[in-house]
């Protein structure tokens, strides 16, 4: 570039204020570090426990602001017209307590993402026009601060880059000595100043740092706090970059408008987390998450493992430890998860939001017929209190089925004192009754209690042994196949009501197992049948003989819980809900088994499920919930014990919920996370592109988004600042080859794009010639460089992981460099090491060099996927790609072969063309 005298004066301005800026935060912020931390006891008149919380929060914050400043003092310098008046700002990552920088959080902050010529209204009125703009890689060594790669816009001036602002002061400064040394400065003048704007090479692995947000994602990320948003765009658009930015600022009050700030307050609870740590980020992949938390870092946003989250593992702590869906040590009768599900048809697949809307309208049905079935036996008991009660009820809702769910709820609510009166004197006559029968027993052998401790142990070992064998029958639902489906249920949660819970030990695990069983059998006694066989009931039954209750005790304890039973799910039928969710989820697959529809036919062990199934169950118990916490007066009542059985859903709401590459999460997981936001908040923010969706069950277009909630805005982000030319025109085709979709992606002005053409190696079934040509290219790059830049090896499948690894790291160590097997996506190795990974984890991260190993073999492995599979990986690389095949390019996309080089030994006259 042909420097202007003008250009070199005004580069010279601008680099010694920038310098002299950065060295001057820098410093202060250091010092502020250095001072003693300020007692807030000494700062308040009168000190309280949230007071003082709250100043030694500030505290924090600050002293935490004050560390990335004296880290990185600025991002951008921009300079403004207000009126005549030429303002010059310096904008920083973080919170700012010091009058040289602002935040780029701050309203003002916005100034950094318009392009120079654009104007922005000030809160008070006034206008701003940004008439310049400069982006900063601020960097401190030796020689004391500098700015790395700064691109300066200016109005009539096309936009240049300088690789070093202290360079080049130190270049205009020198006064040349002969005609020589004014002519080496002069060249290392222009080498250092450059047109355009100079595209940083990615020399290590992770998601780009993106410190300034485009005006698009800027207005974006400043969107309400009680925002429910889905941001879709191509790859190395910077949507991930969007939503940890969002979330930096709205988790922080100072930059909160007035009405997110009252949202909060109506949140905000003594007993809850703070607003600053009530958020979510769900990721689909291990790998990922742990990239976000690094970014997260970057933004100074604390992001523990409890906040940054793989959906698999909350689902399965959410399903087992939270809602007892899942089997566990305390839960007998939950189910056991399994990895692969093959009894889902390829319909059910493909029809997630139809399957669910099936089995929650069914469900909801059985639910309120349960309801009304309670009402009816309630009333036929010959208990005129009961008869009564039951008759009120019936006349508040004469059509349960009919109705919604949540008003019959609230209308049992306001029933449930004279219930819980009516049951208690019931329960207190029963378990008097069991009392006495088991001191009987005692009385009589004072080993009794030891000797059933040790049948129970030969017994629960038999059933875990039948049980992994039981396989589920077909049936047509009726109510006689699951007339004793809650045996177990209906003694452990009303019989133990009143007793004082503990662990105890072998005898009092006997102790329970008798009471449990005996009170069973009475219930069934009473309405004329026997306890099921197999069930664990039934075998303590007839272990125990002629030890349990006397005929008369049998038939009170069996009159007391047929009204126990009638009024269960009446006096809590939000516990009952919650707790019957998994007997009517295999009512229900036991119908449509039958039916045909959804399942093959193939046997089902009984308590076995799909992770799809548990996504449905969580969601029909979450979306129940939210409809009854959605109002106050109910959340300001859960230490009632009707809404007690909220609680463990409540605990998981949270202000915010995020999830980054949306479109690989079913619409179920999507409508489970949306489920969690807060309902005074109902902050949802998630990121995707329909092009990358690596699941076969992920979210395909905006009807599935539309079905998880019609309040999903969805916005689009199209300027992509990943890939070369070359690269993007290769995703571009590809995505026109599959005919599914559009590749949107639209290459930034002035930056410079241009790369070289991707490479590919067909005919190479033999590993050895595949790592062979891999090296090669891997030498070509770095001997272009100038230094190896991150690099990736895809793989088709985990179990190639190894094996390429292992022979590419043999043939490169010749050049020492080192080449690591990520096994799982885990990240391990240095920054310059090759890494190799199987395709499936590298979702949302960036190469400067990726190859993709094995092509045609992902075709045969994933055929419904092959084309998102090719897109994904081909997108990962920045600037250099290659693939390579057994045999020739898939048929689906060999129509590209055109676009590839056999490789990059002439890459700098690829450059230079």
């Amino acid at each position: 570039m042909a420097i202007s005298g003008e250009i070199r004066e005004h580069t010279k301005l601008l680099a010694k204020d920038t310098l002299d800026t950065l060295d001057e935060v820098s410093t202060a912020a250091e010092k502020a570090l250095a001072s003693p931390p300020t007692d807030p006891r000494n700062v308040l008149a009168s000190p309280t426990r949230e007071g003082v919380r709250e100043l030694d929060r500030l505290a924090k914050a600050r002293a935490e602001s004050y560390r990335q400043l004296a880290r990185e003092p600025a991002i951008a310098r921009v300079v403004a017209l207000k009126g005549g008046e030429r303002l010059t700002y310096f904008i920083c990552r973080c919170s700012s307590f010091m009058p040289e920088v602002v935040s780029y959080m701050a309203p003002v902050g916005r100034l950094a993402a318009l392009p120079v010529g654009h104007e922005w209204e000030l809160p008070d009125g006034g206008v701003l026009e940004v008439v310049e703009k400069a982006t900063l890689g601020p960097i401190r060594d030796e020689g004391g601060w500098d700015s790395k790669n700064t691109a300066i816009h200016r109005i009539s001036v096309r936009p240049y880059s300088v690789e070093s602002l202290r360079a080049f002061l130190q270049s205009v400064a020198a006064e040349p000595v002969d005609v020589l040394q004014q002519q080496l400065d002069e060249e290392a003048q222009s080498s250092n100043l450059v047109q355009g704007i100079r595209r940083a090479i990615l020399t290590q692995m992770g998601l780009r740092d993106q410190p300034i947000l485009d005006r698009f994602q800027d207005s974006i990320f400043r969107l309400p706090l009680d925002t429910c948003l889905l941001l879709l765009g191509p790859p190395g658009t910077g949507k991930t970059t969007t939503l940890i930015r969002r979330l930096g600022q709205k988790l922080n009050d100072q930059f909160l408008m007035e009405d997110e700030k009252q949202l909060i307050q109506e949140v905000r609870d003594p007993n809850e987390a703070t607003h600053s740590s009530s958020w979510l980020m769900f990721t689909p992949t291990a790998l990922l998450h742990q990239y976000l938390k690094e970014a997260f870092s970057r933004e100074g946003v604390p992001a523990s493992d409890h906040h940054v989250r793989v959906w698999s593992d909350f689902r399965r702590e959410l399903a087992r430890n939270t809602l007892g869906l899942l089997r566990s040590p305390h839960n007998r009768s939950g189910f056991v998860m399994q990895d692969a599900c093959t009894y889902l048809s390829d319909d059910t697949i493909d029809g997630l939001p139809d399957w669910f809307d099936d089995f929650d309208g069914w469900q909801r049905d059985a639910f309120a017929g349960r309801i009304a079935g309670a009402i009816e036996e309630l009333e036929s008991l010959g208990d005129g209190r009961a008869a009564s009660l039951a008759k009120r009820l019936s006349d508040s809702f004469p059509a349960v089925r009919a109705l919604d769910l949540s008003r019959v709820v609230q209308v049992l609510q306001a029933t449930s004192s004279e219930m819980r009166e009516l049951l208690e004197g019931r329960q207190r006559s029963t378990r008097d009754l069991v009392r006495r029968a088991a001191n009987l027993q005692l009385n009589r052998d004072a080993a009794f209690l030891d000797k059933l401790a040790n049948s129970l142990e030969e017994l629960d070992a038999s059933m875990r042994r039948d049980d992994a064998t039981l396989e589920e029958p077909l049936g047509d639902g009726s109510e006689g196949e699951d007339a004793d489906d809650d045996e177990d249920e209906l003694v452990d949660e009303l019989v133990d009501q009143g007793v004082v819970a503990s662990r105890g030990g072998r005898r009092t695990e006997a102790e329970r197992a008798y009471r449990r069983a005996v009170v069973a059998d009475a219930l069934a006694n009473a309405r004329g049948r026997e306890l099921r066989k197999g069930t664990r009931n039934r075998r303590v039954v007839e272990w125990i003989g002629q030890r349990g209750l006397d005929e008369q005790a049998k038939a009170t304890v069996g009159r007391n819980q047929q009204l126990t039973r009638a009024l269960r799910p009446l006096l809590y039928p939000i516990r009952d809900y919650l707790s019957r969710m998994s007997a009517r989820y295999r009512r229900f697959r036991r119908i449509r088994r039958s039916e045909g529809r959804w399942y093959s036919r193939e046997e089902i062990r009984v308590h076995d499920i799909g992770y799809l199934e548990v996504d449905m169950l969580l969601l029909a118990i979450l979306r129940f919930s939210r409809e009854l916490l959605q109002l106050a007066t109910i959340r300001r009542d859960l230490e009632d014990p009707f809404w007690r059985a909220l609680q463990p859903v409540y605990d998981q709401y949270r202000n915010q919920v995020l999830a980054d590459e949306a479109t690989d999460f079913s619409p179920v997981q999507l409508a489970c996370m949306l489920a969690i936001t807060h309902p005074v908040t109902r902050s949802f923010f998630g990121c995707g592109d329909f092009n990358q969706r690596l699941t076969r069950w992920g979210t395909r277009n905006a009807s599935h988004v539309d079905w998880v909630d019609r309040r999903i805005r969805v916005k689009s982000v199209t300027v992509g600042y990943r890939q070369s030319k070359q690269l993007d025109e290769l995703a571009r085709a590809i995505v026109r080859v599959a005919g599914d979709g559009d590749h949107d992606a639209v290459l930034p002005e002035d930056v410079d794009r241009d790369g070289v053409a991707p490479v590919l190696q067909e005919d190479g079934a033999d590993i050895g010639i595949v790592c062979g040509w891999l090296a090669e290219r891997i030498v070509e790059i770095e001997r272009f460089v100038g230094q190896l830049p991150s690099t990736a090896v895809l793989v088709p499948a985990e179990d190639h992981v190894e094996p390429v690894a292992s022979q590419l790291h043999e043939i490169l160590s010749e050049q020492n460099i080192n080449v690591i097997a990520c096994r799982e996506g885990r990240m391990i190795g240095q920054e310059n090491d090759v890494r190799v990974f199987d395709v499936q984890h590298i979702k949302g991260l960036e190469f400067e060099a990726a190859f993709f190993v094995g092509v045609d073999e992902l075709a045969e492995r994933y055929p419904d996927l092959f084309d998102k599979f090719l897109y994904v990986g081909a997108t990962r690389a920045a600037t250099y790609l290659g693939l390579t095949c057994a045999g020739k390019l898939p048929s689906r996309v060999a129509e590209l072969s055109p676009m590839f080089s056999p490789d990059w030994k002439d890459v700098g006259e690829q450059r230079r063309g």
